[in-house]
């Protein structure tokens, strides 16, 4: 099977050249400058999952690369809207357009319209993007150990937290482990192999041990049961990001209720 990450990261590297030559590096870094200046702060990510009872993080998801459309139809001003007045702790945001549907509009068109943090869920490679994390909104964003080198990660996140973006780093594999040691404000497992899209539920089960007791610990993907995050609370976890569970269904608001009740 075609290893999807790497096609994914080969495109995003096309895309944020073209960004680029659309708004040029130095004009987007002096509209942050700008709204840094003004004392725009972001919400604190790490924070509402510790303090919310539930932790979910509601995933506004209207594609996947293995699946297809989940909910073309989907409307950024409408259902991130609809995961906060439902219970959500946090949202994530997918903004990668090619391979998941996204778009960073959806980010600047829900921002107003809801007060809890919002996660820019992207393949991040280039400082150039969490600049533009910065700009639409976003209070966090998801650094991909699988897709950057551990320096990389030192580096990019160092920047983020000057931009006053939280930073979740998502690991999958044992292999990763060695990212944990670095300053980010939460530690991501990833039950999907981003290489194949196998999913298993599991994988955060095996990988919590080795995981640094302080950190703000998020488990992604493959959770469709109200029993899996009592588990998985039991054993450390204090995020879940659920997507396609509640994208799939009329409702999604209305879905995630439901599921809260359950818990």
């Amino acid at each position: 099977m075609k290893d999807i990450l790497e096609e994914i990261v080969a495109h995003k590297h096309i895309e944020v050249a073209e960004q680029k030559e659309q708004m040029p590096a130095r004009e987007l870094y002096a509209i942050v400058e700008k709204m840094m200046a003004e004392g725009v702060e972001g919400r604190s990510m790490s924070k509402a999952l510790i303090d919310d009872p539930h932790g979910i993080i509601a995933e506004f998801k209207r594609k996947s690369p293995s699946k297809g459309w989940i909910k073309e139809e989907g409307k950024p001003e409408a259902i991130p809207f609809s995961y906060e007045q439902n219970g959500a702790a946090a949202l994530s945001i997918l903004t990668d357009e090619k391979f998941f549907g996204g778009s960073m509009e959806f980010v600047r068109m829900a921002r107003p319209l809801v007060n809890i943090p919002i996660l820019r869920k992207d393949f991040i490679i280039d400082e150039y993007q969490l600049f533009q994390a910065r700009e639409i909104g976003a209070d966090s964003v998801l650094l991909i150990a699988a897709d950057l080198k551990k320096q990389k990660v030192k580096t990019l996140t160092a920047l983020a937290h000057e931009l006053k973006l939280e930073v979740l780093l998502e690991m999958h594999s044992l292999e990763e482990l060695d990212y944990a040691e670095l300053d980010v404000d939460m530690l991501g497992i990833n039950n999907r192999n981003l290489g194949t899209f196998h999913t298993d539920v599991q994988n955060s089960f095996h990988m919590i041990s080795r995981l640094p007791k302080e950190k703000v610990k998020v488990s992604e993907s493959g959770i469709g049961k109200p029993e899996t995050i009592r588990l998985l609370r039991a054993a450390g976890y204090r995020g879940f990001l659920m997507g396609e569970h509640f994208m799939k269904q009329a409702d999604p608001g209305k879905a995630l209720a439901e599921f809260i009740e359950q818990l």
